[in-house]
């Protein structure tokens, strides 16, 4: 499927939503929405920001990028937007005319917004839902991701070593990231006992005595990918395997029931029985459990309220876990069943079959 088509069908979803809204126009202003509508390209400056620094304005006919002039050029070139139909409108930075060219290009008509702007209409959870279902050239990219971020994850891990700080392991594993110009936008890790102690460690300076857990949001061309690995240095307790594997076996319950037109708070609760069945009948409470992910870290974080239902080639992250463990890893939903985006290819494995599905996990590393 070229761009061209991946394009269009993005153009399609936001002009059927025009019109679902009455609405004349529709202003993009966060990055996600951004690379998401252009096919994978940034128009961010800081790594980690939501908003970027240049605006996407769709008309019921035409298509413009709003831009002031430090930006335009790296449109032009890089980005190449107007080869995808866009038509750059350019203002001097240090006049801020975005809302004048706005109200020029779409009349008294207020327009649809995915963020607060004069006179629009914020309909930021409306437009995500567009986002949800994946092309095709988005499962490439998205497969290509996942295979990459695995990949440095583990070799990071399996290159740990006793006494290393926290932080060393985390610089580590971006350098493994940008490699690939692939960015490391949320990082966790905690060494020994923090593992138990926090269910969001960032990365400290401790050093690893036995036990370490990382975990990493890496993104490309907008997308985003979650993963969790842990490495034990010496044998693993009896009750520390178990206590990881009832927690795969969650994961895996909540994977198996992610089936596009299944409501997500049912997936959640399917969860919340797997760890009644397990034995750990609160710690579900403790910390979210995923949700819907794709070009932000979390399109939501599902609760027993969540009324959306999946869609086909929609990207999941469950998160699972139980004190002093957790177990994540990112897949498609589709009709065949889950598409395992991120999964283990260094790591030793574990065998479930759940719901009449196969799935190979990751175990705790032993060094």
């Amino acid at each position: 499927m070229p761009i061209s088509d991946e394009i269009k069908e993005k153009e399609r979803r936001v002009r059927e939503f025009l019109k679902s809204k009455g609405l004349k126009a529709l202003l993009l202003k966060r990055q996600a929405n951004f690379s998401w509508m252009t096919g994978g390209g940034l128009n961010l400056v800081g790594i980690t920001t939501e908003f970027g620094a240049t605006s996407l304005l769709i008309t019921e006919d035409s298509k413009f990028v709003i831009s002031n002039n430090i930006e335009a050029p790296r449109m032009f070139q890089e980005e190449a937007l107007e080869k995808q139909g866009f038509i750059v409108k350019t203002f001097p930075w240090h006049e801020d005319q975005e809302v004048s060219i706005v109200k020029e290009l779409v009349g008294k008509s207020p327009p649809g917004s995915d963020a607060p702007f004069p006179d629009a209409q914020v309909l930021a959870e409306d437009v995500a839902r567009l986002r949800y279902s994946f092309t095709p050239e988005e499962v490439e990219r998205y497969r290509w991701l996942g295979e990459k971020a695995s990949l440095a994850l583990e070799k990071t891990m399996i290159e740990t070593k006793m006494g290393e700080k926290e932080s060393e392991v985390v610089g580590r594993l971006c350098n493994e990231l940008w490699k690939d110009r692939i960015d490391p936008i949320t990082l966790m890790s905690a060494a020994d006992d923090r593992v138990s102690r926090f269910r969001h460690p960032i990365p400290a300076e401790n050093r690893v005595e036995k036990y370490l857990m990382v975990s990493v949001n890496a993104r490309k061309w907008g997308l985003i990918v979650s993963l969790t690995r842990f490495v034990y240095f010496g044998k693993v307790s009896q009750e520390l395997k178990e206590r990881y594997e009832a927690n795969v076996f969650i994961d895996c319950t909540m994977m198996a029931h992610t089936k596009p037109g299944i409501p997500a708070k049912d997936i959640l609760q399917k969860g919340i029985n797997a760890y009644h069945q397990k034995g750990y009948p609160e710690e579900w409470k403790l910390h979210h459990q995923g949700g819907s992910i794709g070009y932000t870290g979390r399109d939501y974080r599902t609760n027993l309220k969540t009324l959306d239902p999946v869609q086909e080639n929609q990207a999941f992250t469950w998160n699972p876990s139980l004190t002093g463990t957790k177990s994540e890893d990112t897949i498609l939903a589709t009709s065949r069943g889950p598409e395992m985006i991120t999964h283990p290819i260094l790591y030793p494995t574990l065998s479930l079959s759940i719901e009449g599905i196969s799935f190979k996990r990751p175990a705790i590393l032993e060094k």
